[in-house]
């Protein structure tokens, strides 16, 4: 692509940051150039965006019906699944699957839920209650 074609369409992230592409100058060395975003690029991430929110929200019924624990929410909410909660935590997979049962997640001991918040970012009773910080 050519310096002067490089996509300059104001994204959401536009006027935080710019993307740096490479393009060929007017002599056709390669340069780097700035971009404040490409259509295409900004409809798949707000695709994606709108998915996650789809599934936080997803999580948060399931939490509120009682099918799972609020560690749903927040692993959704965090974009992690259980192998990377699992890393943050220091559990075993196979003890986050029960703690995302709302009857045992109830029985945890305040050490367990004080390791998951603060994981997530938020104390316990934050955590307990689907409560985020700053919402």
């Amino acid at each position: 692509m050519k310096k002067e074609d490089v996509p300059q369409d104001l994204s959401a992230l536009g006027k935080i940051t710019k993307e740096v592409c490479y393009a060929t100058d007017s002599s056709g060395k390669y340069v780097a150039e700035l971009s404040q975003g490409w259509d295409v690029k900004i409809t798949a991430l707000d695709t994606a965006w709108k998915d996650i929110e789809g599934k936080v929200a997803a999580a948060r019924q399931k939490v509120l019906n009682n099918e799972a624990s609020p560690l749903l929410f927040f692993m959704e909410l965090g974009i992690m699944d259980i192998s990377l909660l699992a890393d943050y935590t220091g559990f075993w997979k196979w003890q986050i699957k029960r703690h995302l049962k709302p009857e045992v997640f109830k029985k945890l001991s305040d050490k367990k839920l004080q390791r998951y918040a603060e994981v997530f970012n938020v104390n316990v009773e934050q955590l307990k209650n689907m409560q985020v910080n700053g919402a």
